[in-house]
């Protein structure tokens, strides 16, 4: 398997480059140059499989200059600190199937990659003699996973950007509670995309990045995205009991990455009917598909900070298939976006997003609405993130289909916005046992790239 750029500018390259690479060295996003597509005799046999060894299966298709033995381990490794023997257990609630990913150590679905990512870079360094500094952004969930995912690791440093005070509290700590030396927080007065955009330039200073050996563990990343394509074949097998019935699939998300691996596993063959794109008031992607608005907006601070996003990072990849895999036509699209802060779309090209995905945004009130409500018909505690899919779904879908809907936080790290709703306080999970009272290390900084930059140089391995 060889990755490209979807703004071609570099010859394909293999798995373990595209992981050490991140970020293409033209601007651009990787991808598989070829989509493996799956036959039903190959799809039956994966129904059965626990998530390990679907995993494996999955993963092996992209990453084949990984010796099979190797790659299971890896696997099997970064499951290993998860509390539910299903990695990602389904549950049935008032006719919706809940996809519990928060049962990582950091209690948010990002765990279920980077814990994979995590031990990738480790085996890869090993394997070249290399060191890495690690390099991201993060509106809340990225960070704290990223960090539990190389803390202590040999031969990698870890720079973490994210907005001062625009993360719940325990979101923050879950980060700034970590004092390896080889972990540094930095908390920017600034936005996540003001983060983000920091990141993607230090990434685009080709001569910055080899000289302090940057890897990215954002999405931006492609071994991020196919971690997640997993649970999307995993959950629909558990909610399906004939192979030819579709699923519906809603996802909270901000910057495309999630809803973009249920992309993938639909182009893989998985009998997916619609994809639901669920936003909050930050809601650039429900534009995008409903009326082919792409402009940038403000940011607005909501109860699901982890979805306090303006541009979309991983939208690049879409781009490129709604191109019909045109590198110029991608290139040319963001190059207007840089100048405009907006991208127009055909009728042709809206009808196809429209075959696919649905999309609603769900302002504040009505998140904390849906959290109360379907507490008091269920007994079950939402995240505000979970609860912004799980209201849009209740627009948009057929009890027809089966619903799946992304749990992609714990309640307990939005505990306020929880309370707020219900009255009730969330169940702590061991890890957030005494956090409150953990020594912290963080760097608050303004919003000014080159002062940053020389942090890291400064502290780079």
């Amino acid at each position: 398997m060889k990755y490209i750029s979807t703004r071609g500018g570099i010859a394909p390259i293999s798995f373990k480059d595209a992981v050490m690479m991140g970020l293409a060295t033209d601007g651009g996003l990787l991808l598989p140059q070829v989509i493996p597509t799956l036959d039903d005799l190959t799809l039956a046999r994966w129904r059965t499989l626990p998530y390990r060894d679907l995993a494996f299966e999955i993963i092996s298709l992209f990453a084949d200059d990984i010796p099979p033995e190797e790659l299971k381990q890896l696997i099997n490794r970064s499951y290993d600190r998860f509390t539910h023997p299903e990695i990602t257990p389904l549950v049935a609630k008032d006719g919706v199937h809940i996809l519990e990913l928060f049962h990582g150590p950091t209690l948010a679905f990002k765990d279920v990659a980077l814990q994979f990512l995590g031990n990738l870079f480790e085996y890869l360094l090993k394997e070249r003699g290399e060191k890495m500094n690690i390099v991201g952004a993060t509106s809340g969930d990225t960070g704290s996973a990223a960090i539990h995912g190389v803390r202590g690791k040999e031969n990698i440093s870890i720079f973490i950007l994210h907005p001062h005070l625009k993360t719940s509290p325990v979101q923050a700590l879950q980060m700034t509670t970590v004092t390896d030396d080889n972990v540094h927080n930095i908390a920017v007065t600034g936005t996540f995309d003001d983060c983000q955009n920091m990141v993607k330039g230090f990434f685009g200073d080709l001569e910055f990045k080899e000289k302090y050996s940057l890897g990215a563990v954002n999405s931006i990343n492609w071994a991020r995205v196919l971690a997640q394509v997993v649970y999307y074949f995993y959950a629909s097998f558990r909610a399906t009991g004939d192979p030819a019935e579709k699923v519906i699939f809603s996802v909270p998300t901000g910057n495309f990455g999630d809803i973009f691996a249920g992309y993938i596993a639909k182009r893989m063959g998985l009998n997916i009917d619609k994809l639901l794109l669920a936003t909050n008031e930050n809601n650039i992607l429900t534009r995008f598909i409903n009326d082919g608005d792409y402009s940038l907006g403000r940011v607005v601070s909501t109860v699901s900070p982890s979805m306090d996003i303006q541009v979309a990072s991983n939208f690049e990849r879409y781009l490129y298939y709604l191109f019909h895999e045109n590198p110029d036509a991608v290139r040319r699209a963001l190059e207007s976006f840089g100048e405009s802060g907006r991208m127009n779309f055909s009728l042709e090209q809206r009808r196809q997003v429209g075959e696919l995905f649905l999309s609603r945004s769900v302002n504040q009130e009505e998140t904390l609405k849906t959290i109360a409500d379907f507490h008091n018909e269920t007994g079950y505690l939402l995240d505000p993130h979970t609860a912004v899919g799980v209201r849009a779904a209740q627009d948009f879908t057929s009890r027809d289909i089966p619903l799946i809907c992304l749990a992609t936080a714990h309640p307990a790290k939005f505990d306020e916005a929880v309370v707020n709703a219900t009255g009730v306080q969330p169940e702590r999970p061991a890890v957030l046992d005494g956090i409150e009272g953990l020594p912290t290390r963080c760097e608050l900084m303004e919003n000014d790239p080159a002062a940053i930059r020389s942090f890291i140089q400064r502290h780079a391995i």
